[in-house]
């Protein structure tokens, strides 16, 4: 009887050891996802005009990839992408998301929130969300749902679309945080509620920044937004105090699951517009606000870099940095951004930005930190993008990946660990149009499309003929290759039509089980 025991006892013990030793081997995630942040716009790609020493850190320590991409060259295509595996341009409806629209993936899909949190981990979304909220006609003075939560993420905290949209509140587990009953928000993205002073009427009331372009409607905190919204007055945020806020939510998350595995997304809203940076960092850098704000991200980084080191957690997290597109300099706010920018390049030595179909519209920062495991100080040039991450994280967590989900989400674990070389052997990176990466070569449809934005100050990447570029040779995309190379430009066209038609991208897809 006491040996049966004893052996049952022991063989608890081993299991639990086991268990625990799995553990340990899956990292803690960490997805640090900065906005309009451009790949020269960090010391460690180059920038010499403002310096970035905990994301520099990150590259030291770990890996820095200069062939990673956003899904797309805007916001909200991106972060859909990122997490359901597929690229944003082939649904309706997943463009950039006003303040007030209605929750963009399927509740109930699989992300990779979910994957990971079928993983036993602790999911947590912190910081700009911009993926739409609730059904049409959803009122924000009650329960806030399908958002989140029902894509996978047990807790959040979020900027519900952007610093420069209404409503311009936090929303915390599916509510407004702060807000008062008897004052109830509306908003509206149409026509004007009342008759509240807007940034066009009363442009004397705005003392924090002024508009350059749009931006002109309801004024909160002395600066004037996308949309019209009226209530809520004590639940609107501050906007010198928004980073402050958000990475205090997200080193408390760390704070309460460093015990368990956890997964938490962490969205900045820096260096996005409008750029109000806490007062200690305004004047950091030559170039204004946007080269503050970037002082201010870099910051927020070393928060979580110091929780983590604190806690004792470092070596088995992983820590990854990206950027949802690409550079944007004057993007609808008088900043002097362009004025004060000098000799800085934020998107480094490429073509474009923001919006842009050249390489600077979707080729970002890219750095991965897992000290148990990458080789610090390493460099990789495989091609990579965010869309992958549903495929990849599955792999690396012992997750199955269906045939039915994620239709373009390749599995490139050992590209983003830096353990391979070898990447996707594509890209179709998304702008205004649609262009393809196969290697070095990168195809861009003619269009008849503007071929530069004087508002933002960025080259778009349109031409009425195709583009070929070798970026091998010709980083910058100078060289038109096209009329050189008609067969190639002919082989490129019709791969990327065949992807565009096929409605997938990744081999072994079956999209008949498609829900």
């Amino acid at each position: 009887m006491q040996r049966t025991l004893f052996s049952s006892i022991a063989i608890g013990l081993l299991l639990l050891f086991q268990r625990n030793a799995g553990t340990a081997e899956l990292p803690n995630i960490i997805l640090i996802y900065a906005d309009d942040i451009g790949y020269g716009d960090l010391s460690c790609y180059g920038a010499k005009s403002v310096s970035t020493p905990n994301l520099d850190r990150l590259a030291t320590e770990g890996l820095k990839h200069t062939d990673g991409h956003s899904a797309s060259a805007t916001c909200t295509p991106s972060r859909y992408a990122l997490l359901t595996g597929e690229y944003a341009w082939r649904r309706k409806g997943t463009g950039v998301a006003t303040g007030d629209a209605s929750i963009i993936i399927e509740p109930g899909r699989t992300t990779l929130a979910s994957i990971l949190k079928s993983a036993n981990y602790q999911t947590g979304y912190v910081g700009k969300w911009h993926l739409g909220l609730g059904r049409p006609g959803m009122s924000w003075n009650g329960p806030i749902s399908p958002g989140p939560k029902e894509l996978g993420f047990e807790e959040h905290f979020l900027i519900p679309a952007t610093g420069d949209r209404v409503p311009c509140v936090y929303v915390e587990n599916g509510k407004v945080k702060g807000l008062d009953p008897s004052d109830p928000i509306t908003i509206s993205f149409g026509k004007p509620i009342d008759n509240s002073p807007t940034g066009k009427s009363r442009p004397d009331l705005l003392f924090r920044t002024k508009p350059s372009h749009g931006h002109d409607m309801t004024i909160v905190n002395g600066i004037s937004r996308i949309g019209y919204m009226t209530g809520g007055k004590s639940a609107l945020w501050d906007d010198e105090t928004m980073a402050d806020v958000i990475t205090g939510k997200a080193t408390d998350f760390i704070d309460k699951h460093q015990k368990s595995r956890f997964f938490l997304y962490f969205s900045t809203h820096d260096i996005h517009v409008p750029r109000v940076p806490h007062p200690r960092f305004v004047g950091k850098t030559a170039m204004g606000p946007r080269g503050d704000a970037i002082v201010q991200l870099d910051w927020c980084v070393g928060q979580i870099l110091d929780k983590l080191d604190h806690l004792g957690i470092s070596k088995n997290t992983m820590v990854i940095f990206s950027s949802d597109n690409g550079p944007v300099v004057d993007d609808g706010y008088q900043e002097e951004a362009v004025k004060k920018i000098g000799l800085h390049k934020p998107a480094g030595p490429f073509r474009g930005g923001k919006y842009s179909n050249f390489e600077g519209g979707t080729r970002i920062p890219f750095l991965v930190r897992w000290p148990a495991r990458i080789k610090p100080g390493t460099t990789s040039e495989a091609l990579i993008c965010q869309v992958d991450f549903p495929a990849t994280f599955a792999k690396l967590t012992g997750q199955d990946f269906p045939a039915n989900i994620g239709p373009d989400s390749f599995d490139v674990l050992g590209a983003l660990l830096g353990e391979s070389k070898n990447g996707r052997d594509h890209l179709v990176e998304d702008a205004s149009l649609r262009s393809l990466r196969l290697g070095s070569l990168k195809y861009i449809q003619g269009s008849q499309g503007k071929t530069f934005n004087k508002l933002t100050g960025t080259e778009l990447g349109n031409a009425s003929e195709a583009q070929l570029y070798d970026l091998a040779a010709d980083l910058g995309e100078q060289k038109n290759l096209a009329m050189e190379r008609p067969d190639q430009v002919a082989a490129m066209q019709i791969r990327l039509q065949q992807i565009r038609d096929s409605g997938f991208s990744r081999p072994g897809f079956q999209p008949q089980l498609q829900k």
